[in-house]
């Protein structure tokens, strides 16, 4: 993608790199916007088969939303300045028996809208063909990453057998996105999404950037905990469980842990995101907004750590 006054964000197969120029840096840190948790199960151009999205839809518990055309979606972006997203597909051939969006509907979403979305990959670890699918996303078709969910697909992080994918990822420099803690999904229990069971993949890969999604909800403060421990260990903002779109992110910032621990001991490790369609973006960032901080971790929060993540590199 490029703007106008010299500076660009440069994508593609390599890593994300933000180039800013002295001229435009203060226009750029003001208006991007980062949701790095976006399940694309409602997009218009992928809900062409009223039964795969009902599928889609009993599967990840969402039972009260429909297929909303990228016109529409751009407009609610507009409202709180989402300039980007990932997207996150989820394959539970072997639990459920389908996807969640799968692997080829992000590729195509992405081709779309290539200066918006950041594709993410999937897939069931529990497939004899586990390798050979990651393989072909990550090679063929260009995505950016991993998304697993250890609740829906019933799975132990720490299991040996997942050792030749974190291996792939690794060694390919594609980070990996983990459902962790309260899982909203029917047939998903919360004990495999506990965060110190990815605790033994952080030490055994520790140049493998994980993010547990949802600060790892409600088990706060062990999240808190990996992440001072490990700084290839990431979370997000994706959760809003209780209360107001307001009371939750007051609450997550200034009493499930200290006011100030984000920005003096990880804040370059949490990013924002919205779990869309479930929670709606413009919601958490305008209860963001109100939680104090200041603009340097606002700026990562927002933006900065997102591409870091996405990257390895800096920003």
């Amino acid at each position: 993608m490029h703007e106008e006054g010299g500076g660009s964000l440069q994508r593609g197969g390599g890593p994300v790199r933000a180039v800013l120029s002295a001229e435009n840096t203060e226009r750029r840190e003001t208006t991007l916007l980062i949701d790095m948790h976006i399940h694309p199960i409602f997009y218009g151009p992928i809900c062409g088969d009223e039964k795969e999205v009902a599928f889609r839809g009993d599967t990840f518990g969402v039972w009260k939303q429909g297929p909303m055309e990228f016109d529409e979606l751009f407009a609610e972006w507009d409202v709180c300045g989402l300039t980007q997203a990932a997207l996150l597909p989820l394959d539970v051939t072997t639990t459920a028996g389908g996807w969640v969006v799968n692997n080829d509907q992000v590729e195509a979403l992405c081709k779309l809208h290539p200066d918006k979305f950041y594709g993410f990959a999937s897939v069931d670890p529990h497939r004899a063909d586990a390798l050979e699918v990651l393989e072909r996303a990550f090679f063929q078709q260009g995505l950016r990453g991993l998304k697993l969910n250890p609740a829906k697909q019933r799975f132990d992080p720490a299991d040996e057998r997942m050792e030749p994918i974190y291996a792939l990822c690794e060694r390919e420099n594609k980070p990996i996105i983990f459902h962790a803690g309260l899982s909203w999904e029917p047939n998903a229990p919360s004990r495999f999404a506990h965060p110190l069971a990815f605790e033994e993949v952080a030490i055994r890969h520790p140049g493998l950037r994980i993010c547990l999604a949802h600060f790892a909800w409600p088990w706060v403060r062990e999240m808190v905990m990996l992440m001072i421990k490990y700084p290839n260990v990431y979370t997000d903002t994706a959760l809003l469980y209780v209360d107001s779109p307001e009371e939750q992110m007051m609450e997550l910032f200034t009493k499930d842990m200290g006011s100030m621990w984000f920005e003096r001991c990880f804040p370059r490790q949490v990013m924002f995101g919205s779990n869309g369609p479930r929670f709606r973006a413009f919601k958490l960032k305008r209860a963001l907004d109100k939680v104090p901080m200041r603009e340097f971790a606002r700026e990562d929060l927002y933006w900065k750590n997102a591409l870091r993540f996405l990257s390895g590199g800096e920003v």
